[in-house]
């Protein structure tokens, strides 16, 4: 019976161990007394133009960015000209250390008194005329609707694309346009948020021997979702694209930057300038010079995918 008894007694001890030894391995392997990997993630800001001959400039000033409610290392009031970044430029906010993780929370605050300079208005549009015509929105924080991710042992950039296409309205007075912000809603959809290091871009140039458009746009969209009707209708037309190049330059080129890794189609719609303002015409028939499939280009991170194509017609 003693015996017995030693017998379970030295079983309880060696489980008691065990358990010990588990438990501070685990302790370990949940990084509770490890420190927690974290990347100093630098944040930038792009856009893709507003197409109107009566604009020279779109300012915008962010008098702070926050990320989960910490704001920007680095960052002050700042005054941006969002329509001098296109084509893959950038320019930088400023920067945090984040862990790797998913993040859904960043925010976009206006100063919506003066700029950086301490000028009113603080947003405006800068006509070619010389005047501006302030830029008046319906909130003061944008809460992007996007995410992103900052990846582990990776330098991290993230791009925030601030598509003055989706973000800008305008309506047409009886003696002049009047631009406005678009709504809350339309104005936190119309920014996305990339790590550039999951990104590519796709590029190529357009022929138009026929002459069948005066300003041609490219629009990429995720393969399988581009619907013409409800694209080509309301306030902000093209509103579910993910970015627009407009064709330009000697050699008729376009670039689509800071695409996610996926398979993408791409749509080219014409554009007719009248009384100094440029409106949607029609869709283009295109095709390409080499063989792609235009509805269905496959693009990796770090990928630069060439799509040349001809003009044959319009849709």
């Amino acid at each position: 019976m003693k015996r017995v008894n030693m017998k379970r007694t030295i079983q309880s001890v060696i489980l008691a161990t065990a358990v010990t030894a588990f438990t501070a391995c685990s302790s370990d392997d949940r990084g509770e007394s490890m420190p927690e990997e974290t990347s100093q993630t630098t944040f930038k800001i792009t856009d893709a133009p507003i197409d109107d001959a009566q604009v020279e400039g779109v300012f915008v000033t962010l008098a702070d960015v926050r990320v989960d409610g910490q704001s920007l290392e680095g960052f002050s009031k700042t005054t941006i000209e969002l329509s001098a970044l296109v084509e893959g430029q950038t320019l930088t906010l400023g920067e945090l250390d984040l862990a790797a993780d998913s993040y859904s929370s960043l925010e976009l605050v206006l100063d919506t008194q003066t700029d950086a300079a301490g000028n009113t208005p603080a947003n405006y549009i800068a006509l070619a005329n010389g005047t501006k015509e302030e830029l008046e929105a319906s909130a003061e924080t944008i809460r992007v609707t996007d995410g992103f991710e900052v990846i582990a042992g990776a330098a991290n950039e993230i791009v925030i694309d601030f598509d003055l296409r989706k973000t800008i309205t305008k309506s047409q007075g009886a003696l002049e346009a009047d631009y406005a912000f678009a709504s809350t809603s339309q104005l936190e959809a119309g920014i996305r948020v990339v790590n550039e290091q999951a990104t590519g871009e796709i590029e190529g140039t357009v022929t138009d021997s026929q002459d069948y458009a005066e300003t041609i746009i490219v629009y990429a969209y995720p393969e399988g979702t581009f619907n013409a009707e409800a694209e080509t209708q309301g306030e902000v037309q093209f509103a579910n694209a993910v970015t627009s190049s407009k064709v330009s330059g000697l050699d008729n080129s376009y670039s689509l930057n800071f695409l996610e890794e996926g398979t993408y189609e791409l749509v080219f719609a014409s554009y007719e300038e009248t009384e100094g303002s440029v409106n949607f015409a029609t869709l283009l028939e295109v095709e390409s010079t080499t063989g792609l499939n235009l509805g269905a280009l496959t693009l990796s991170a770090a990928l630069q995918l060439s799509a040349n194509v001809t003009v044959t017609g319009t849709l």
